[in-house]
């Protein structure tokens, strides 16, 4: 999923700008989410650290609950989050060159005062080339609108019963997809294992592996019992040699 996240105290700025990223998206069809937040509290920082996929950051450099480039420092540092995309929207100009010269990525600098909304527009036409270039994601299209998940997200995938379908359950949701479990593996790298005729499992997400219980444990804290006796063996190898790494 693609995430829009604006922090900004200015609520008719902020509206402006929910306003002018729902408009650019008409013209795609891809699944998005706009999270908006009047500065730097818990809930922002809870946000930051969810894995919900692809995020787009719009930050105020100056509100009343603290600075946007100490958020992006907490993004980059702390959470070690360099892939997302940090674009800083201000009306002090005078803090263009310090934003841009940080070590931190900052994708744009955005004066409110100077026609920002066409500024903001091509910096999501960017953003859109960056999202539309990523690797290591399962691409799909459901329902005509375009679905991109990150390898890194999904913990497994099941056959949904009775149905053409299969559920995706990922560390921020569970999606639908068309087609079957054989028609799913081949979209994937090696990092996934068809372990049952029903199931296929993201090894980078299992924590644990009982074979005697024949328990697949996952870090998310779920598990299943679904494992075919002839997949067992490999399966504990895999396991196994991937928390070796």
């Amino acid at each position: 999923m693609l995430n829009f996240i604006i922090s900004e105290d200015n609520h008719q700025f902020s509206e402006g700008m929910k306003t002018t990223i729902n408009n650019f998206m008409m013209n795609y069809e891809i699944d998005y989410k706009i999270h908006n937040f009047e500065g730097y509290n818990k809930e922002f920082y809870k946000t930051v650290r969810e894995e919900i996929g692809f995020k787009v950051y719009f930050l105020d450099l100056v509100t009343n609950e603290g600075s946007g480039l100490d958020a992006a420092r907490m993004i980059r540092e702390k959470y070690d989050d360099w892939v997302s995309i940090i674009i800083i929207v201000t009306s002090h100009e005078e803090y263009r060159y310090e934003a841009l010269s940080t070590r931190l990525a900052i994708f744009d600098f955005v004066n409110k005062l100077n026609r920002y909304d066409k500024v903001i527009i091509q910096d999501l036409k960017r953003a859109m080339s960056n999202y539309d270039k990523r690797e290591k994601c399962l691409s799909y299209e459901y329902n005509h609108i375009c679905h991109k998940i990150e390898f890194r997200h999904i913990i497994n995938i099941e056959k949904e019963q009775d149905s053409k379908r299969c559920i995706i359950h990922t560390t921020y949701g569970d999606k639908v997809i068309p087609g079957s479990l054989n028609t799913v593996l081949k979209l994937l790298d090696k990092r996934f294992m068809k372990v049952h005729r029903s199931v296929i499992v993201n090894i980078d997400q299992v924590d644990n592996y009982d074979i005697v219980k024949n328990k697949l444990a996952f870090r998310d804290g779920t598990f299943t019992n679904l494992i075919a006796r002839d997949k067992k063996k490999e399966l504990m190898v895999r396991v196994r040699t991937n928390n070796w790494k």
